[in-house]
C-alpha cells in the first residue's frame, strides 16, 4: 500500500517556496505522492475555506515536477466540468511526459455553486458535465500518436452511487474524501455491487483521510479516519490496508486557512507518520 499526501497550494501562507518546501519535505520522508487540490474563480463560497492565494494543480504540478524526483504528483480532485476535456487530456498528457510518467489524475464533480456560476457552468448538470468529460478524456488518450501511451491513473472521488458508478466506469481508483472507516467500508462494498451490475472490473480503492494528531485518543462513531493518537492513525492505516487500498493519501488540513502559515505542524505529524510506517506500507525509497 502506497502512502501519499494532500499538500495545501492555497491560503495566506502558500507561495513558491512553501510549495517547494512542501514538495521536498513529502518527498524526503519517503512518501509515494503528494497531491494538490483545484479552484479556479476563488468566489465566497470557495474563499471560506481555500482563500487566495491559490495555485492553480497544474500549473503547480508543474513547478513541483521539476523540483522533485521521485514522488508521483496528482489531483484532489480536478473539477471536471472546469475545463474542456481536450484540455484537460492535453495538459495532463504533457504533466505526465514531463514529469517522467509521475501523474495521477484525481477528478471529482465540484461543490462550489457560486464558482460555477462565476465560470458560466450549470451547477445542475455537473454530475453528467463530468461523465462526459471523462468520456472524451478516455477517447482522447486513445490516439496515443496524440497525446503518449503512457497510461495515467484516473481516480474517481465522490461517495453518492452516481460517484461510485461513475468511478466504476470511468475510473482506475475510487477516491472518497475524508471519511469514517466505516463510511469507506460501506461504499467499498457497494462499489463492488455497482462493478458486478454493470459487468467490469472493480476499481482499486485510494481514500484521502484526515490527519490530525492527538494526545488522547479520539472515540465516537464520527471519528473520521486518520484522526486520533499515532497509534489509532496507524491501525486506521492497516484497516485500510486490509480492506485493500492501494494507496491512501494523508490530508493534514484541518479547516483553517491560518494553518496555511505555519506548516511545520503538518510537517511534524507527517514525519511521525512515517517514523511508525512498518515494512507492509510498501513506500519507494528516495533515490
Amino acid at each position: 500500500m502506497k502512502i501519499g499526501v494532500n499538500i495545501l497550494n492555497f491560503g495566506p501562507g502558500a507561495d513558491p517556496g512553501i510549495l517547494r518546501d512542501w514538495a521536498r519535505t513529502v518527498e524526503g520522508l519517503g512518501y509515494d505522492l503528494l497531491m494538490v487540490s483545484d479552484h479556479i474563480a476563488i468566489t465566497p463560497d470557495v474563499a471560506e475555506r481555500y482563500p487566495a492565494p491559490f495555485y492553480e494543480p497544474f500549473t503547480t504540478l508543474s513547478w513541483l515536477a521539476g523540483v522533485t524526483t521521485r514522488v508521483r504528483l496528482g489531483t484532489t480532485v480536478l473539477i471536471a466540468p472546469y475545463r474542456h476535456p481536450l484540455l484537460t487530456a492535453r495538459m495532463a498528457a504533457n504533466l505526465d511526459a514531463l514529469s517522467g510518467g509521475r501523474l495521477v489524475l484525481g477528478v471529482g464533480v465540484g461543490w462550489a455553486r457560486q464558482e460555477f456560476a462565476a465560470l458560466g457552468i450549470p451547477f445542475e448538470r455537473r454530475g453528467r458535465l463530468t461523465d462526459e468529460h471523462l468520456r472524451a478524456l478516455r477517447e482522447a488518450w486513445a490516439d496515443t500518436a496524440a497525446y503518449g501511451d503512457h497510461p495515467i491513473p484516473v481516480w474517481i472521488g465522490g461517495h453518492s452511487d452516481a460517484g461510485l458508478r461513475r468511478a466504476v466506469r470511468f475510473g482506475d481508483a475510487w477516491h472518497p474524501l475524508r471519511r469514517t472507516l466505516g463510511q469507506l467500508r460501506e461504499g467499498a462494498a457497494r462499489m463492488r455491487e455497482h462493478a458486478d451490475e454493470q459487468r467490469l472490473p472493480t476499481p482499486a480503492l485510494a481514500p484521502r483521510i484526515a490527519l490530525r494528531l492527538t494526545a488522547a485518543p479520539v472515540g465516537g462513531p464520527d471519528r473520521l479516519a486518520g484522526e486520533g493518537t499515532i497509534e489509532q492513525i496507524m491501525d486506521d492505516l492497516d484497516r485500510l490496508r486490509l480492506m485493500g487500498a492501494d494507496t491512501v493519501v494523508l490530508d493534514p488540513y484541518g479547516g483553517d486557512p491560518n494553518e496555511t502559515t505555519h506548516p511545520q505542524t503538518a510537517w511534524q505529524a507527517l514525519a511521525t507518520v512515517a517514523a511508525h510506517l512498518s515494512p507492509h506500507h510498501t513506500r519507494t525509497e528516495p533515490s
